[in-house]
């Protein structure tokens, strides 16, 4: 067996780092943080469900001094499979208990529940609506026994109560509710002082809320058997300002790298989302459906070289800033268009 390299983190107080790999994803790892309490080591997420992550994991939990049986308790910021993959894996081998926020935990149980052949009808549905193009929905008629990461991960027993302290015994750590990136999203935030004395108000467990150099990806809340219509994006700029205010030392992030200066990071966070709202508004002065204003969109490469899974992903995106400006009174749909087009007001 090849020797594995954990790269382990040392935060101090503490607090160890994890960088646990996501197989074939640009972001490359998750930041898998090992808490000490007295009552053993907590993990704040535990990386995507994957034999090298968990051998990956398992190992880092070593080179910490301690071991995935004597893990305590697991507390995952939200519910996606590169967070929460390997929580049922960490508690069959530990006994350890997983909290999640009551909105991420109902998604757990719903997507356990639901067939894949449901998602992909779903799916198909949405993309129609949304005025995709054949080439794109018709892989998804014949995608009904495909299977999806993450389709059964493991349920919750444990609630995170936004506002309250975790029960770690010899730690302070109070979940903020910031949703958004999904609708149970939390931060934890660690009420002691800094061990390096930096100034500012304890330390950020920060999920993929606030992230140092991506803006994280703002969809909308996927639910089949559900037609509220929320604002994901609304939801997460609450969020950002919410978290902005706690002005913390230091951010630990799910992804890339420590870093500090949270409120800046905040302000530029908001400031992109206004300017990207605005530039919308320019796309919009001809109606366009949500797949055509996501072609018409700046990412970060031309449309033309933007992988399948991902453009899906656009266009869930495109669809939550259409719901801000709707929500705002900035644009409007068409009545009587089909599929829906938008236009600016």
């Amino acid at each position: 067996m090849t020797q594995l390299m954990p790269q382990v983190g040392d935060h101090g107080g503490g607090v160890r780092s994890i960088r646990v790999p996501i197989p074939d994803n640009p972001l490359g790892f998750t930041l898998v943080y090992v808490v000490d309490t007295d009552g053993g080591p907590v993990l704040v997420d535990t990386g995507w469900d994957d034999p090298e992550s968990w051998d990956t994991l398992a190992e880092g939990l070593r080179a910490c001094g301690t071991s995935a049986t004597e893990v305590h308790g697991v507390v995952i910021t939200h519910h996606h499979p590169d967070h929460h993959g390997l929580s049922g894996k960490v508690r069959e081998v530990s006994g350890a208990w997983i909290a999640m926020h009551a909105a991420d935990a109902a998604i757990v149980r719903r997507t356990r529940e639901t067939r894949p052949e449901r998602w992909f009808s779903y799916m198909t549905a949405k993309l129609e609506a949304a005025g995709a193009p054949e080439s794109h929905v018709a892989p998804l008629r014949t995608a009904r026994d495909r299977k999806l990461p993450g389709f059964s991960p493991a349920v919750p027993d444990r609630e995170i109560v936004p506002g309250e302290l975790l029960g770690l015994a010899g730690r302070r750590l109070r979940a903020i509710w910031t949703p958004g990136h999904t609708p149970g999203h939390v931060c934890l935030h660690l009420e002691e002082s800094h061990p390096a004395q930096l100034p500012g108000n304890g330390r950020l467990f920060s999920g993929d809320h606030l992230l140092p150099e991506i803006t994280p990806h703002i969809g909308l809340y996927e639910d089949p058997d559900d037609a509220t219509v929320t604002d994901p994006l609304g939801d997460y700029l609450d969020s950002l300002e919410r978290v902005g205010r706690l002005t913390p030392a230091e951010v630990l992030p799910a992804h890339q790298h420590v870093f500090t200066d949270a409120a800046s990071r905040v302000r530029e966070l908001l400031a992109h989302h206004e300017e990207r709202l605005t530039d919308l508004l320019t796309l919009l002065v001809e109606p366009l459906t949500p797949w055509q204003l996501a072609e018409r969109m700046e990412w970060n490469r031309p449309w033309d070289q933007i992988p399948y899974g991902s453009r899906t992903i656009a266009v869930s995106e495109a669809e939550a800033h259409l719901r801000r400006l709707v929500k705002l009174g900035r644009a409007e749909a068409v009545a009587g268009s089909e599929p829906v087009t938008y236009v600016a007001v």
